[in-house]
């Protein structure tokens, strides 16, 4: 059995790679998708095989996940900051009926990346298909789907004064900036990993190009341990890069000589995707993962000061 699969999109009209490469990298207006598409794969952690559909949805409506596999009044899980419910290795949201979708942070960056504001996503269980690990196949989703813009202003998240969130050595932050810009850095002890730090500016074409297509990672001596605790049950070579005696053992090796902190950069633009808005300024993560990033989102919005509510702008408006 494929380890994943995408079944061809029901849409209005139009092609929808055109449609993404022409789509502006700062839309002025809300943005969906012009079609609905669907794919099947495997849960990273569960192991279960799970169907997913992205589908067109209203101005405001946001990001929304809706379990079809439960009744309806528990099934519907706004994807926010503020419905997350762990960050134990990914990031985890859920209501108060408990139901809750996991995974969620590949799909969310390239959806975040796309500048797809509103989108319903029907899945039938408690995790988001990991895919190929990374967002690649999700990117082909919305440009086989194609994107459409709404007649509803898009607004922005303006960071106006600094604010990190620390832990253990680990931080994050988000400072004031002109654009929305990410930069990471990582320092791990195990080779190939080391040290790495990777700097860019988010929009379509070069999340695409520079990020969405680095993989999650893990340790081959780690597997087991995790396992035992109920993750990465349908993880493997098809779905992550591995680690093993200092060596990745992935036929093929990497994507990219530094894909382990591009795909870190790729969790944290999904993570800050739940915002609720997109973020205008500058994310840096140090040694920082899922956790950080949920806080550090509660305490901006916690501070009425560091952030304004703002309609969005193209660039040129912005310098002015």
């Amino acid at each position: 059995m494929a380890p994943y699969d995408v079944v061809q999109p029901n849409r209005d009209s139009g092609s929808g790679l055109t449609a993404v490469a022409v789509a502006a990298s700062h839309p002025t207006h809300q943005q969906t998708l012009r079609g609905t598409i669907e794919c099947s794969g495997i849960g990273v952690h569960s192991g279960a095989r799970v169907r997913m559909r992205l589908l067109p949805a209203e101005p405001d409506t946001g990001i929304v996940f809706i379990r079809t596999d439960l009744v309806n009044g528990a099934r519907k899980i706004p994807a926010r900051w503020d419905y997350v419910v762990n960050t134990k290795l990914c990031t985890v949201i859920g209501n108060d009926h408990g139901a809750q979708v996991g995974t969620i942070e590949h799909l969310m960056a390239a959806l975040r990346a796309c500048n797809v504001d509103n989108a319903i996503i029907e899945i039938d269980g408690a995790e988001v298909p990991v895919m190929d690990g990374s967002s690649d196949p999700f990117l082909f989703m919305i440009e086989m789907a194609g994107i459409a813009a709404q007649n509803a202003p898009r607004r922005e998240i303006r960071i106006l004064a600094p604010l990190e969130a620390v832990r253990e050595g680990r931080r994050v932050s988000l400072t004031p900036g002109e654009e929305p810009r990410f930069s990471f850095e990582i320092d791990f002890e195990q080779q190939p990993i080391a040290a790495q730090s990777y700097d860019f500016t988010l929009s379509p074409g070069n999340f695409k190009s520079e990020i969405g297509r680095a993989r999650t990672f893990g340790f081959y001596e780690d597997v087991e341990q995790l396992r035992e605790m109920g993750l990465a049950r349908g993880g493997s070579l098809d779905n992550a890069v591995v680690i093993k005696d200092d060596r990745v053992i992935n036929d093929g090796g990497l994507r990219y000589g530094d894909e382990f902190v591009r795909h870190k950069l790729l969790d944290a633009i999904g993570d800050m995707g739940l915002a609720g808005a997109p973020i205008i300024g500058h994310f840096h993560g140090y040694c920082s993962g899922h956790e950080l990033n949920n806080r550090l989102l509660r305490a901006l919005f916690a501070d009425p000061s560091a952030w304004r509510m703002a309609e969005a702008s193209t660039p040129a408006e912005m310098a002015a």
